[in-house]
This record gives C-alpha cells, sequence and structure tokens, in this order.
C-alpha cells in the first residue's frame, strides 16, 4: 500500500489496472472497489487526447450504463477536458431499438456507453478504438460478444474486460482459466476483498465519508460486509466463483494421456533404515546402478528436460517425475520414481542420480515446505538457478493448475499408464475454487503424491532457467578429434553429460 493513498487519486490497484495498456486485458474482482470508476478516469483521457480514439462500453444492465457515463462526466469535469453534456439517445440497430448514453468530445472521438448486444460491436473497430465490457461474466450471450469483441483488435483497438464472477461453469470463469492455462495471452488481473483492503479502499472509504480509521474499524468493516454477502461472500468478495466442488481431472482424461513406461518403487524398511548410512549408501549405490541408469541411458540427449520432487519422509509417498520436452513442447514423464520410508540422505542420493542423468537439465522443481526444505537446499547447491524451492499456496495452485489441466485437455503430456498415478491425479479436488490437494490422505497411503510431482515437473520445465551442460576434462593423454563422433568423444574424454 502507498504510504499516504490520500495523495493519490486512484488506489494501488486501481493505478495498476490503468497502467496495463495491453491490447486485451481482464480483470476478475471483488464486488464495488471502484475498478470501473479507475477505468472511466481512463477512458477519459483517452477520449480526450487526439492521439486516442472512441471508447464504447457495455454492461448488462441501464443503472450501470448510467453510473459509468456519470462517473466520465465527472473525470472529464475534473480533467477540464473539452466534452458535450451526456447524450441520451435511441439507435436502430438491425431493426431494434438501442439506448445510447454518449459524451462526444473536442478531440473528435467519443466515449459511447450501450446494451450488450453483440450486433452493436459489428460496425466498430477503427484503428484504437477501445471497447470496456463491465460486469462480463452477467451478460447476454456473452461468448458471442466476446466473439465480435476481439475483431476490434485487428486495427489496433483494445479491450477491457471487468466482472465479478458468476458461477463456475460461466464463460467468463472458463475465459480466466483459458488464460492462466496460457491458451490467451491476456493480461490477467485478480483483486479479491482482501487485496483490496491492503491497497488503502477502507481507508478510502472513511477518506470520503468523512470516517476515522482505525485498523479496529477496518475489521469489523470487513465482517460485516462478509455477514451480508453470505453465503454468497465467497463469489462475490473473493474471485471465488460458486458451485467448486468435485473432482478436477476425470479419470477419462488422465487415462487418455498414459502410455506403458516404468515406475520404480523403494520402499525404506525398517532393517534397511537401521544400517549404518554408509551401508545405506552403498545399497542405494546398487540398486540405482540396475533400476534407474538403464532407464537414464534410454533419454534422447537432444531434448531439454526437466524434474519435479514432491517430499515426504515417512508419512506419504517421496515421489520424483523427470519430463522430456520434445521438438513440439509435448512433455512426456519417461518414468516415476517413488520412495516410501527412505532416510534424506538416501532421498538426495537417488534425486542427484536422476537430476544428474538427465541431458540438458533446464528446470527443477521441489516442495519445500516442510521437511522438504532440506533437499529443496541440497538441490540448490547441487544445481544453482535451475531450482524453485516452490510454497504451494493458494495462489500458487491457482496459477498452477489450468495450465496442468490444459495440457490434458490439449494432448500434449504423457504419463506412466499406472492405476495410482490416476487415482493421484483425481485427487485433486476444487477448494474455494482453487484445484489442490485436500488435507489428509487420498488414497490408501497416498496423498496425489505422483500427481503433484507431475505437477511441479510441468512448473519446472515453465522456469526461465538456463539449462546445466559441461564439456569433460579429458583423461591423460587424450586428444581431442574435432571430428569425431559423440560416442567416440565420451570414451576419449571420460564420459559426462552432454
Amino acid at each position: 500500500m502507498s504510504a499516504d493513498i490520500s495523495q493519490s487519486v486512484l488506489l494501488p490497484y486501481q493505478q495498476r489496472w490503468v497502467a496495463d495498456t495491453s491490447p486485451v486485458k481482464v480483470i476478475e474482482k471483488s464486488r464495488r472497489i471502484g475498478l470501473s470508476y479507475g477505468e472511466a478516469a481512463d477512458d477519459v483521457l483517452y477520449a480526450a487526447s487526439e492521439a486516442g480514439a472512441n471508447v464504447y462500453y457495455i454492461s448488462y444492465n441501464k443503472e450501470m450504463t448510467q453510473g459509468f457515463i456519470q462517473d466520465c462526466a465527472g473525470w472529464a469535469t475534473a480533467y477540464q477536458a473539452a466534452a458535450s453534456q451526456i447524450d441520451e439517445s435511441v439507435i436502430e440497430v438491425e431493426g431494434k431499438q438501442v439506448l445510447t448514453y454518449t459524451i462526444n468530445f473536442d478531440s473528435g472521438h467519443k466515449i459511447q456507453a450501450f446494451t450488450s448486444n453483440p450486433r452493436n460491436l459489428r460496425s466498430k473497430g477503427r484503428p484504437g478504438e477501445r471497447l470496456v465490457i463491465d460486469e462480463a461474466a452477467f451478460v447476454d450471450d456473452i461468448q458471442e460478444l466476446l466473439k465480435a469483441a476481439m475483431a476490434m483488435t485487428i486495427w489496433g483497438g483494445q479491450i477491457r474486460i471487468i466482472s465479478t464472477h458468476n458461477g463456475e461453469d460461466n464463460p467468463f470463469n472458463e475465459l480466466i482459466n483459458d488464460i492462466r492455462a496460457g491458451r490467451y495471452d491476456y493480461s490477467l488481473h485478480r483483486v479479491d476483498l482482501d487485496e483490496a483492503l491492503a491497497d488503502g479502499f477502507y481507508r478510502r472509504i472513511c477518506q470520503v465519508t468523512g470516517q476515522t480509521w482505525t485498523r479496529e474499524g477496518e475489521a469489523d468493516w470487513r465482517q460485516q460486509l462478509i455477514n451480508r454477502y453470505k453465503p454468497n461472500h465467497d463469489e462475490e468478495l473473493f474471485c471465488i466463483p460458486a458451485q467448486g466442488g468435485g473432482a478436477y481431472l476425470s479419470r477419462a482424461l488422465v487415462e487418455a494421456c498414459m502410455a506403458p513406461a516404468p515406475v520404480l518403487r523403494f520402499n525404506g524398511t525398517r532393517e534397511y533404515n537401521a544400517l549404518p548410512e554408509p551401508a545405506r549408501a552403498a545399497e542405494m549405490e546398487d540398486w540405482i546402478r540396475e533400476n534407474l541408469t538403464p532407464l537414464l541411458a534410454k533419454l534422447n540427449p537432444r531434448r531439454r528436460h526437466a524434474l519435479g520432487q514432491d517430499f515426504a519422509r515417512s508419512g506419504d509417498l517421496s515421489v520424483i517425475a523427470p519430463m522430456e520436452i520434445g521438438e513440439t513442447l509435448h512433455r512426456t514423464v519417461p518414468f516415476l520414481m517413488e520412495m516410501h520410508n527412505v532416510p534424506f540422505k538416501q532421498q538426495e542420493q537417488v534425486l542427484f542420480a536422476i537430476g544428474n542423468g538427465l541431458p540438458r537439465l533446464c528446470g527443477v522443481a521441489i516442495d519445500s515446505r516442510g521437511n522438504g526444505a532440506y533437499i529443496g537446499e541440497t538441490a540448490e547447491d547441487e544445481w544453482g538457478s535451475v531450482v524453485d524451492k516452490v510454497q504451494a499456496t493458494e495462489n500458487w495452485y491457482r496459477e498452477r493448475m489450468p495450465r496442468y489441466k490444459a495440457r490434458f485437455e490439449d494432448s500434449t503430456i504423457t504419463l506412466p499408464l499406472d492405476d495410482d498415478l490416476v487415482s493421484d491425479h483425481r485427487a485433486f479436488q476444487l477448494v474455494r475454487g482453487v484445484a489442490r490437494l485436500p488435507e489428509g490422505k487420498t488414497s490408501g497411503q497416498r496423498h496425489g503424491d505422483g500427481a503433484m510431482a507431475c505437477v511441479l515437473a510441468d512448473h519446472a520445465a515453465d522456469l526461465d532457467a538456463t539449462e546445466i551442460d559441461f564439456t569433460p576434462v579429458p583423461r591423460a593423454g587424450a586428444t581431442y578429434d574435432p571430428d569425431a563422433d559423440d560416442d567416440e568423444m565420451i570414451d576419449d574424454w571420460g564420459g559426462g553429460a552432454w
């Protein structure tokens, strides 16, 4: 929050919205936090400038349309922008009468507000023109409206989509999830009630109404607001679409993206854990040589690879998922490594064997909550900046899971065919509108561990990191032959990752 909000006309979240000049930007927001008011301020400056263009505003009812155009008139007066009074008129659109409100500026541009009829947009879209769709989740036939609106971007137009949520299955929420999944390169903003309060929303209310702000007063006001909106407070105030519940990924969706591949399992028995650490390390080294090394040798040395680990020491499974990134960016988990009740040092041993055996390692994501912080730190010591020590917060799930789900919907991911892995993916539930693993066991001794490792690997594959590679030091007496093939070079120069 800024040091003194009284010195700024717009609050920080309004400023961030206005400052974003993306061709298409979308915001999911809490009810009545002044986003449309901030948009009106920017639209007046845009229309009043000779370098700007016309602005068209659509909402789902007459009262909202009137309120927006009145805000625009107020801003025009504040800016001392040369503009006409509000003109209320009825225009004919394909045989239907449509009520409009218009402010004309001396710049030659106008702000025109009308009803949410997609036909109204068919003649719009001159260079630079801007469309604002307010409370988009509530307009009639938003899909047709957006289809018509996108044509405005052809000649450099701009689209601003503002709304609270109106159900999980609403096209507005689908649009939000598609943006998070990376299907559209639109700019996405989110401001719930608590984020608005952190930016001074209640302080501004006190300033406008002549009240004295106190921390206790803000807490009481927040709770009273929640009580008034119950049972719809999550949707109305906290950007959580209603009717969220049930499995996030269906069995059919997951199984369609599976193919036969090894799932390795190592169980740390009581006898094994009782061994001295050097003995455990030696036994694990033998196991790695027999089981992991042959799989690593089969990986394509020309492909980039990432890995994710969902860590657990004794209760849940600790799972490592390597991931190959193909030429077409298709992502494949060539095998899965599951460990149960395995000591820290031996988990580190397995992790390093896999990570250092992956060709062109470009990203590592480690679940670093609780005891996982140890593995996260050791991985960072080993591989440096390619490691992300993940703290899986609600916001992390909110941003990550739509992208991961899109891999299945678009058939751009392949996982090992394994029933436990299917069950792990089915464990993701919508909790407060966000897909995440619920508390407690989800199946037997499992807690969605395999699926979480795959999600982390997918996240690691998206990291903007430089891949790890090196040229080995030659053996004594070896000579470098630039014409030698890779296998000969590895034999002469002592092996290594290429």
